[in-house]
């Protein structure tokens, strides 16, 4: 089985990091970083640390697939919400809603999986997320509101 290296120091977001036997190892690879919209640093989570093994990589890239195909659900319902159901009051509203979800769900899986193989490649522990807490409520919260948009819509 494939052992990653044991870290015990990470200096800056771990891309400089000292290795059991003590020297210092620069983890950034060709050093590539772009700014994103919000102005913080992005670079690319397969410049640091070692290559995995192979199968965690897969792994992780088939959780963010599973991300992205719900952002595609959420779209694709939130669409229909708004062009294809007819005499439903606010039917606009909950497809916004569904289309919000989407756009969050989407960006934020990109963010998740980045971060997890960021931490894959360095042996460190795998970040926490939200983005499950977030989607379970505001799925809850949506089936709500279609309810009780519903109920208005009856009255």
């Amino acid at each position: 089985m494939y052992r990653l290296p044991n870290l015990r120091i990470c200096v800056q977001s771990c891309n400089v990091a000292e290795t059991s036997s003590g020297e210092s190892d620069d983890r950034r690879g060709n050093g590539d970083r772009r700014r994103s919209v919000a102005g913080r640093v992005v670079s690319d989570p397969r410049s640091v640390g070692t290559d995995p093994d192979y199968r965690f990589t897969l792994a992780n890239e088939r959780t963010f697939l599973a991300w992205i195909r719900t952002a595609l659900a959420l779209a694709a319902g939130g669409l229909g919400a708004i062009n294809l159901i007819e005499n439903f009051y606010g039917q606009e509203f909950l497809g916004m809603l569904l289309l919000g979800l989407s756009f969050i769900t989407a960006a934020t899986s990109y963010r998740r999986w980045a971060g997890n193989e960021r931490s894959i490649r360095l042996g460190a522990p795998l970040p926490a997320s939200r983005l499950p807490q977030f989607l379970t409520a505001g799925t809850a919260l949506l089936g709500v509101v279609a309810a009780a948009l519903f109920v208005i819509g009856e009255l």
